[in-house]
């Protein structure tokens, strides 16, 4: 199956991103748990153009740390 948008298929999960009328998303990366046609369950990562692989371990490693404390990471830089 060629490449789809994720756009739909993230819209027709629900997915939605909490943001302020000036927030900026920069990059965004995807995973998906997928069940093929034979019933295989794979992980789909996509990521946003120019990330790199570190850009995505940091990205993982932060969500990690929200889902664990249950809350939002912040910038305490602002």
């Amino acid at each position: 199956m060629p490449d789809q948008p994720a756009g739909p298929i993230l819209d027709g999960l629900g997915i939605t991103l909490d943001l302020e009328d000036r927030d900026l998303v920069v990059s965004a990366l995807v995973l998906a748990k997928v069940v093929k046609a034979d019933g295989q369950v794979v992980l789909v990562i996509e990521d946003s153009e120019g990330m790199s692989w570190l850009d995505q371990l940091g990205l993982v490693s932060a969500a990690d740390a929200v889902i664990r404390t249950g809350g939002y990471q912040h910038d305490d830089e602002d």
